[in-house]
């Protein structure tokens, strides 16, 4: 997202250790990337499956959370189902998330993987439950 977009604080988060990247969000798609390293592999060297689940939720939380933090909600995970498609060993992986369903107790998204060649890697299905902010 632009420096001047807000954005929640991720700072010691499980995005920002695993170095998740939400690079823009907004009107119904979030984009974003991480670096394949030691810390989104599994020990047989390709990327852990979690990293994908954990990334998918991460851009659909907050894509959804810019369009209703205005009005005093919050956006988080309710459900995350992701198929693994190719494995990959290094390089940067990004993704892309579409809104399917924007109501107004629950979004639900579809996010896709791609490797630096552009070869799908991961596909997931996010459901963001919509919930009014504690205060």
């Amino acid at each position: 997202m632009p420096p001047d977009a807000p954005q929640p604080d991720r700072e010691g988060t499980l995005d920002d250790l695993l170095g998740l990247e939400v690079a823009e969000a907004g009107g119904g798609r979030a984009k974003g990337s991480f670096e394949v390293g030691k810390r989104v592999m599994q020990p047989f060297g390709l990327v852990h499956g979690g990293a994908y689940a954990a990334h998918a939720e991460a851009l659909a939380s907050v894509g959804t959370w810019v369009e209703v933090k205005d009005d005093g909600m919050l956006a988080m995970g309710m459900s995350n189902f992701t198929t693994f498609l190719r494995p990959v060993f290094g390089g940067t992986i990004n993704a892309e998330a579409r809104a399917l369903h924007r109501g107004r107790s629950t979004w639900v998204w579809d996010v896709e993987f791609v490797n630096e060649e552009g070869k799908p890697c991961a596909s997931s299905r996010v459901t963001i439950a919509v919930r009014a902010a504690p205060g």
